[in-house]
């Protein structure tokens, strides 16, 4: 009986002693990975790391490729919403308490402005990295060869991002969230604009209807700030994951990331990216190959060997968490020193002048200033069009995963940029210094104004210089989308500057804040 005893006891202490490799065999199931199948066999079996493939090929690991602008995009997802679980614990969605509660975050909340800083930038940095993604998918020529839904998948993926952030600026309650949230209002009623100039809006009041859908009345309350806690903390993170989803499904289902055809490794590839001895486990110092399955299909993976490729374990995953440890210390060292903005409380009767929306949004107050409709839906719209049909107007197969596809690329991006830049500024100083028709004649019908104004001549001007791109020389339909692209970005950057630092107010052009009136 002692010795049954003691053999029990003896056997506790051993697994208490072996706790650490128990767990991670656990979790590992087949143990540590010493070959290239057991590599394989645990990227596959594993629910949080399947989602990637079991061998990855070398130049999605090169940093000049991709730049980590996806990863770093998910990563801050990951961020916002851990953070955001934990704001939940203290936030109040109530007109009379919401900003008390953000206050208390601040400044009682052990951490808690630390964690609202995090939660803050985080979530501005997600529209820029998702932004500068799709501009390396864009002119490394990633849309095509199958990836067209994709593309269309990631357009809806920016925009989720951007109401993810204008609806979680609303919430403070403060001056800045409830002129914003004015302002949004405004656009969704901005239909009207065409109805008032048809005069059917006593029939047909679209505009109207939106923004009492919205605001949940006629005015911004509680029913307003209700809703934009809904689509804050359900709607936009709901569908957000269900895209991304999709997104990183299809990116598997494509055989990975695009890279050239003809890609051959160089030596510094090895600096990043190790290929494991094959002299371990069950490999021999050889490999064979046994035909397992033939398939058919039109995904860009059939007919693609594996070479140049490498376990995904441990080089990607290596890559990854070094990407998510700069991220996450970058973010924190910046909320650390920079504080998301509070000012006093929601006050209906001080309107905020200027009442800005986020700046991220000011680029399209910009063109809101020109026109309601064409500014809040009819331009926006257009763009949002014109990214989707990309992949479906530009179907040149050649030269995928290269930057700017070749030396034309890159020169017809420079001069898109220089002529884009030039004649979008020279569009904003005639409007400052001249105006527009309004100015000049108070009694224009507005539709006239709507169909006519800056905005709609920039959107022309680019439509047209990427027909003439196409048209001339040697160029294709690659050429003319790299010079669109470019000047869409152009007009972007330059509009919300714009709107951010020009616009003071009463939204009339200062040079700088220190020249706006003192009242």
């Amino acid at each position: 009986m002692n010795e049954l005893h003691r053999s029990g006891i003896s056997e506790f202490i051993g697994n208490i002693k072996n706790l650490q490799r128990s767990f991670l065999g656990s979790f590992l199931r087949g143990g540590k990975p010493t070959s290239d199948k057991s590599r394989a066999a645990l990227m596959f079996n594993n629910f949080f790391l399947h989602v990637q493939g079991v061998k990855t090929h070398i130049n999605t690991l090169r940093p000049t490729y991709t730049f980590g602008l996806g990863i770093i995009s998910f990563f801050l997802l990951i961020i916002v919403v851990i953070s955001g679980v934990m704001l939940m614990v203290y936030y109040n969605p109530s007109i009379e308490r919401a900003y008390n509660t953000i206050k208390d975050i601040n400044y009682v909340v052990f951490a808690g402005r630390l964690l609202r800083n995090v939660h803050k930038w985080a979530g501005e940095g997600m529209i820029i990295f998702v932004m500068l993604h799709m501009t390396r998918v864009f002119f490394t020529g990633s849309y095509g060869k199958g990836r067209e839904f994709n593309w269309i998948i990631g357009i809806i993926l920016l925009i989720l991002t951007f109401g993810l952030n204008l609806s979680g600026y609303m919430l403070p309650w403060d001056q800045l969230a409830y002129w914003a949230l004015v302002i949004v209002a405004n656009i969704i009623q901005s239909p009207k604009e065409i109805t008032d100039s048809l005069g059917i809006t006593q029939y047909f009041d679209i505009g109207g209807f939106s923004k009492e859908l919205f605001l949940g009345g006629y005015t911004a309350g509680q029913e307003s700030l209700t809703r934009v806690y809904f689509l804050h903390v359900m709607f936009f993170p709901i569908f957000l994951f269900i895209f991304l989803g999709v997104h990183f499904w299809r990116i598997r289902k494509d055989g990975g990331l695009t890279r050239p055809e003809n890609l051959e490794p160089v030596g510094k590839d090895t600096g990043y990216a190790s290929r494991p001895e094959k002299t371990g486990g069950i490999f021999p110092t050889f490999k064979t190959y046994g035909l397992m399955e033939l398939a058919r299909g039109k995904t860009p993976a059939v007919d693609k060997d594996i070479e140049n490729t490498v376990p995904s374990w441990p080089n990607l995953l290596l890559a990854e968490f070094a990407v998510f440890m700069l991220t996450l210390a970058v973010v924190v060292v910046y909320s650390f020193f920079i504080d998301a903005p509070l000012r006093e409380p929601a006050n209906s009767l001080i309107p905020e002048n200027p009442a800005k929306a986020p700046w991220y949004f000011l680029g399209l107050q910009e063109l809101l200033s020109y026109s309601a409709f064409m500014g809040g839906v009819g331009l926006p719209g257009v763009a949002l069009l014109g990214l989707a049909l990309i992949p479906y107007l530009d179907r040149e197969e050649g030269n995928v995963g290269i930057w700017f596809s070749n030396k034309q690329g890159i020169i017809e991006a420079i001069k898109a940029l220089i002529v884009g830049a030039l004649v979008n500024v020279g569009i904003l100083v005639f409007v400052v210094n001249f105006g527009w028709f309004r100015n000049w004649w108070p009694n224009i019908p507005q539709l006239l104004i709507t169909m006519v104004n800056p905005g709609n001549i920039w959107v022309g001007f680019m439509i047209g210089w990427s027909l003439w791109v196409m048209r001339k020389g040697k160029a294709s339909t690659r050429m003319g989308a790299i010079a669109m692209f470019t000047m869409f970005l152009v007009s972007f950057l330059i509009f919300t500057y714009m709107g951010t630092y020009l616009r003071g107010p009463n939204w009339d052009f200062f040079w700088s804040k220190s020249q706006w009136p003192i009242h």
